[in-house]
């Protein structure tokens, strides 16, 4: 079994409203000097087999095909 874990967040110069809500927040809490938040998602992926190279050729698909939307979206895949 491989396991990988695989983060999306926006690309430079996206909008990012929750990041701006989640600052503006952190801010009311009484947390000073927290310059920029910005938001992302992340993904835990267990996958059947021991083939590294054929794990990150899939997950690389599933992230084009549907975990990032790779117009204002970039992805980064570590197998843990």
């Amino acid at each position: 079994m491989i396991k990988a874990r695989v983060t999306v967040t926006l690309k430079t110069g996206v909008l990012d409203p929750q990041g701006k809500a989640i600052e503006g927040a952190l801010s009311t809490l009484g947390f000073s000097g927290v310059g920029q938040v910005r938001q992302g998602k992340v993904f835990d992926v267990q996958l059947d087999g021991t083939d590294t190279a054929k794990a990150e050729a899939d997950l690389k698909a599933m992230c084009e095909k549907l975990l990032a939307n790779t117009v204002i979206e970039n992805y980064s895949v570590t197998l843990t």
